[in-house]
């Protein structure tokens, strides 16, 4: 089984953040070859916090050297050569890991791309939780585009548009 703990500071529009995190995690592993969690007796759980500005800035600039917001960051409590031996458990509770969103970030990237906050954040999700299975989009262009890939086959599962296309208005 798998469980989204969800937090919201303000500034956040008002939505049912519990269900649309569980919906967008459920929709990462699914294209994931680590769609088996969902299915397992014991609890895996990924932490959602959706917070400020400020707090992202705080964190990118304690864990990554970055002293800026971003939309979000993933922290994975899991390494990945360690995720296939979760197989093996029948019981208990995994915590995956957690995923960061700047609310301020957040909604000028989702303004700049025409969508609103909650589908923005729907993808951010997404992306977050496949960064806690170990993909990443840092180590090269097949890297990002298999990642790309992934994100788009779970958007699509949840009726989003691919959110890579250029718009041209």
């Amino acid at each position: 089984m798998i469980a989204a703990e969800v937090s919201v500071e303000d500034g956040w529009p008002d939505t049912d953040w519990e269900s649309l995190s569980a919906k967008a995690i459920r929709a990462a592993l699914a294209v994931s070859p680590y769609g088996w969690i969902a299915d397992r007796a014991f609890t895996s759980e990924i932490s959602v916090r959706l917070t400020s500005d400020e707090e992202v800035r705080v964190l990118n600039r304690d864990y990554r050297h970055k002293d800026k917001p971003t939309n979000v960051l993933s922290f994975p409590m899991v390494q990945k050569d360690l995720l296939d031996a979760l197989a093996n458990s029948d019981d208990g509770e995994v915590l995956l890991g957690d995923i960061v969103l700047a609310a301020g970030v957040t909604a000028a990237e989702a303004a700049d791309k025409g969508v609103d906050v909650a589908t923005h954040a729907t993808h951010l999700i997404v992306h977050g939780t496949l960064h806690l299975l170990g993909f990443d989009h840092e180590e090269g262009e097949a890297e990002a585009e298999a990642m790309e890939e992934m994100e788009r086959q779970a958007l699509a599962s949840l009726g989003l548009d691919n959110p890579y296309v250029v718009r041209e208005d």
